[in-house]
């Protein structure tokens, strides 16, 4: 590399610290280097650009009133002395985007955020490329180097009795959805139904286990209604828009001095193609994770459906060609989850997911009985098969506690998540606690949030690491009933409570684009961008900082444990889970819980 001669032009009244910048990495890869002061004219850069005959001259200019004529009249001036053909000419500030400096005349222009890099590049007239190290991020398993070691022995031992109790009455209990995720399991083999083999073994023994809807799906041909299969010329585009997107991805980091929390965005639009197009954003924008969101009806219907399907409605339906494009379509370090936790078909997406290369999966069995309207027994069931086929499929999952949002208590809830999360370490699985960072009903009627949404949301994340030593991932997503229709405030308050996680030591955490946050409607890529740019700027600005519980927070966690551990006897006293569950112990019609009825009769003895 032949070494060259650089001026450095502050074109500002006042600023020059981005060129100083600049300056020290020129200066390191070996150019010579000129830095002028700030505030000379127009004509006294000409006349040192004359007196020094650099190779290229950079202009900065921070200031955005009259930038474009005092830059036209720079290149006009330097085009009159006949110096403007022998120098490169570049300009870069918070005023300048590339356009107009090509319109200007100048051989390069830097907006904001431009690198070192970047101008080392421009100076050397190669082009730039991020180096892939950079821009390319690695999968992270948050539940590593936790022990799941109980901290409390009270809670231990009736989580234990607990776990023996379901267990023992679930031993010779199946369901319709136990035996079609068995089916699924043991004949739908992934890599034929990639290579185009037929798998009719599968298919003729699947429908006759399905409900009416699906049935008629196989075997009738009778589409769900507002579904519809993709064409061909939907899928070509699909096809290119991927590999398009992929060949210029960058994948930047949210996180700033601190490895964690991962974030984690929501899809399901019920368009897989937009769904894609709203995960490359996310990726684009800094995404750790993202999560797949199925319609609330799919979790009503007996069995799964097949092909490329869209949907008109908000949820993007479970099938393997549905799941497999969008695999195909992320980042190698994104991570995905498949949510398995609330409805007819929990067992089979758990194998689904695993089997089509999820990376996460998401069970509770407490809130799906409670809080999404699957019969207490079904759901139990259910759960169980989940939690094994996501141990075997090695999906960890976190055990959400939205049972909250109907009002359910903090302690009840946690209760719940706790009798989840034993029963997965018993059958080989990896919980993650998640509790919900939200305004919830408990704390609109109790005033634990009346002065700020930092304790209470404390007190639940320092009670849960007092129980257990495991992942906590608060969710789903933070800041729920906190945002309003203002955009800016949505953003605002998402990235508040993301921020409280990080200082309380969360390992991930999950967050809605500002629309979606308050609304559940239409979500929108500049609302996505909003929230993902209002959390990068919370790291930033609070760094390593860590989140000290204040005393009021120190005596809610007290209390929610106090809680945990009455609800935990509750149950063991009752000596039958599934009755405690229709009896209001972990949440009753009073706190605004409701056992479901969706699969109501369905659990068989074997």
């Amino acid at each position: 590399m032949t070494a060259r001669k650089i001026l450095l032009v502050p074109l500002d009244p006042v600023h020059d610290v981005g060129l100083k910048m600049i300056r020290r990495g020129l200066a390191e890869a070996g150019h010579e280097t000129m830095l002028l002061p700030p505030d000379l004219s127009v004509e006294e850069v000409v006349q040192e650009v004359m007196r020094t005959a650099p190779d290229t001259v950079l202009i900065s200019r921070t200031l955005g009133y009259g930038v474009a004529e005092v830059l036209a009249r720079l290149v006009d001036l330097l085009d009159a002395v006949g110096v403007r053909d022998r120098i490169r000419l570049g300009v870069g500030g918070m005023a300048v985007r590339p356009e107009l400096a090509a319109e200007l005349g100048f051989d390069g222009g830097f907006g904001p955020g431009t690198t070192v890099a970047e101008a080392l590049a421009f100076v050397e007239d190669r082009e730039y490329r991020q180096v892939q190290g950079d821009s390319r991020k690695e999968k992270q398993d948050f539940t590593a180097g936790y022990s799941y070691e109980y901290r409390h022995r009270g809670i231990r031992e009736k989580l234990a009795a607990i776990t023996d109790m379901i267990l023992t009455w679930a031993e010779n209990k199946t369901s319709p959805g136990v035996e079609r995720a068995a089916v699924r399991e043991e004949l739908w083999d992934v890599d034929r139904w990639r290579n185009y083999e037929p798998v009719n073994d599968f298919f003729n023994a699947y429908a006759g286990l399905c409900g009416e809807t699906a049935r008629n799906f196989y075997e009738k041909g009778i589409f769900p209604p507002k579904t519809r299969r993709f064409t061909r010329k939907e899928v070509a585009a699909l096809e290119d828009y991927v590999s398009r997107t992929a060949e210029r991805m960058m994948a930047p980091r949210l996180q700033r001095g601190r490895p964690k929390p991962l974030v984690f965005n929501q899809y399901g639009t019920g368009c897989p193609f937009m769904d894609i197009g709203h995960i490359k954003v996310s990726e684009g924008w800094g995404a750790d994770g993202v999560i797949h969101f199925d319609p609330s009806w799919g979790a009503r219907t007996e069995g799964l459906f097949d092909g490329f399907l869209t949907h008109e409605e908000d949820g993007t339906l479970i099938t393997p060609a549905n799941l497999n494009r969008i695999k195909k379509s992320l980042e190698p370090g994104t991570l995905w989850q498949v949510r398995a936790h609330r409805g007819l078909n929990t067992p089979e997406t758990a194998v689904l997911a695993g089997k089509i290369g999820a990376d996460l999966t998401k069970i509770n069995i407490c809130y799906g009985a409670l809080g999404a309207g699957t019969e207490p027994a079904r759901m139990t069931v259910d759960g169980i098969w989940t939690i094994r086929y996501a141990a075997k499929y090695n999906l960890p999952f976190d055990v959400v506690t939205n049972e909250e949002l109907c009002g359910v208590p903090a302690y009840k809830a946690f209760a719940g998540m706790l009798i989840t999360v034993d029963l997965a370490l018993r059958l080989g699985g990896r919980p993650v606690l998640q509790p919900l960072f939200c305004y919830s009903p408990e704390v609109m009627i109790g005033g634990q949030m009346e002065d700020n949404y930092v304790d209470f949301n404390a007190a639940k994340v320092v009670a849960l690491k007092q129980i257990i030593d495991a992942p906590v991932w608060p969710g789903a997503p933070v800041g729920f009933l906190t945002q309003t229709e203002d955009r800016v405030q949505s953003s605002a308050a998402t990235a508040f409570h993301a921020c409280a996680a990080a200082m309380l030591g969360a390992d991930a955490v999950t967050i809605a684009s500002s629309d979606e946050a308050y609304s559940g409607g239409p979500i929108s890529v500049p609302a996505k961008i909003d929230t993902l740019q209002a959390v990068k700027a919370g790291f930033r600005f609070f760094g390593r900082l860590e989140l000290t519980p204040t005393r009021q927070a120190e005596l809610w966690s007290e209390e929610i444990i106090a809680g945990i551990e009455d609800t935990l006897a509750r149950v063991v006293e009752k000596g039958d889970f599934v009755q405690a569950l229709y009896d209001g112990v972990l949440g009753s019609r009073e706190d605004g819980a409701y056992p479901g009825r969706n699969g109501r009769g369905t659990v068989i003895e074997k």
